[in-house]
């Protein structure tokens, strides 16, 4: 089902065409109303409860879980997917020799990491090339490449969902079925792609996936969602915070201290997790998307991607073949190469987009019309 425009539900002035939802996403004003609230209810926090500490972060676990079809016992509350991955790298084993598999430019949160426990460890980081990926038709192809390079010297696969340069997909499904049959770990950073684009956890059977949730989830920065295979879940946490232990709802007795963590993957939580204006934005946010449903979400992004990239080939610019990729995103490549002055001419204009690699990258959401893709088609006419 096709959602129409839900541009009503956030403050975008009518002569903005903010077509930038990978690099930050706008809050629905439903979302600082919650925000406000939150914010008013620890300006007096006489009337804050212990059962406060609970209700909000269970509540975002639920609708994590939903999002994705996993159980709110495997969610933990992160601050962003840098949190997330750390967390992978804390408690995923890599020998000697052993191989980590990335993509070529994939997004840094997600490559640090693996550089460092592999140096830790004695272990490969092994890149997954462009060139790699290429198909005849110079697409690029990044399953069929994935699962070439997977082998048994495997050790982990550290990999997104779509590619944040271009919004070129990966058939996580195919991948997580190589990677398990060779015995390597699946780590997967879907910041670029959950809220947007369906997840189906059950086929796909990750070890660990992470997301920031202010960019496709709609909701505020330093707020995000780890899920943790249960086999994993027995595992070491980053931080040895009091909340996630066992008997934590009884505050008069919190130094008894307790070996034992809540069960499930609560013990991956953040630190100060109850955060009492970010969560309450987070949850309208969640509420909404899981209103419209992802799949529509994914369609209705798709027609708009679409209909851009439909008039923007008659420009001469070219994108990613639809199936290979990501409904939400567009990249479009210049023949001649982007303009330096490119995006500074659009912003003049009050059109926003981003410059990523040698990519236009170009990601639009409900809030966006028809009119917002004519006059970004109209401007790049004039500017390239």
């Amino acid at each position: 089902m096709l959602i129409p425009s839900q541009r009503a539900l956030f403050d975008i002035p009518e002569e903005v065409a903010y077509l930038n939802c990978a690099y930050m996403s706008p809050l629905m004003t439903k979302a600082i109303d919650a925000g406000i609230a939150g914010v008013n209810h620890k300006k007096q926090p006489w009337l804050l409860t212990i059962n406060d500490f609970f209700t909000g972060p269970e509540a975002i676990r639920s609708k994590c879980a939903r999002m994705i079809g996993a159980n709110p016992t495997d969610i933990a509350l992160v601050p962003s997917a840098s949190y997330g991955i750390a967390t992978a790298t804390k408690n995923l084993p890599v020998e000697p020799g052993q191989e980590i598999i990335v993509l070529e430019d994939q997004f840094p949160s997600n490559i640090y990491p693996w550089h460092q426990l592999a140096t830790e460890k004695g272990g490969i980081v092994r890149i997954i090339s462009f060139s790699d990926a290429q198909t005849g038709n110079g697409d690029t192809d990044w399953t069929k490449a994935i699962v070439e390079a997977i082998s048994d010297k495997t050790a982990i696969l550290a990999l997104p969902h779509c590619h944040w340069t271009d919004g070129s997909l990966i058939d996580l499904i195919k991948v997580g079925k190589t990677s398990r049959n060779h015995g390597a770990a699946l780590v997967l950073d879907v910041t670029q792609s959950c809220g947007a684009l369906p997840i189906d956890m059950k086929s796909i059977q990750p070890d660990f996936l992470v997301c920031a949730s202010y960019k496709w989830l709609l909701g505020p920065y330093s707020t995000g969602f780890l899920y943790v295979a249960p086999k994993w879940q027995d595992g070491a946490p980053l931080e040895e915070g009091w909340i996630a232990r066992k008997n934590s709802e009884d505050f008069r007795r919190l130094v008894d201290y307790q070996d034992e963590y809540q069960p499930g993957a609560i013990r991956f939580d953040m630190g100060e997790r109850a955060s009492f204006h970010l969560l309450p934005m987070m949850a309208a946010a969640l509420d909404q998307l899981l209103d419209w449903g992802v799949e529509n979400i994914a369609e209705t992004l798709l027609q708009k991607t679409r209909y851009i990239a439909d008039r923007a080939a008659v420009l001469g610019l070219t994108s990613q073949q639809e199936d290979l990729r990501a409904n939400h995103f567009l990249g479009l490549r210049v023949s001649d190469g982007i303009p330096d002055s490119l995006l500074a001419a659009l912003a003049s204009e009050k059109i926003y987009v981003s410059v990523r690699g040698d990519a236009i990258r170009i990601t639009p959401h409900l809030y966006n019309t028809n009119e917002d893709s004519d006059r970004l088609i109209d401007t790049l006419k004039r500017n390239l």
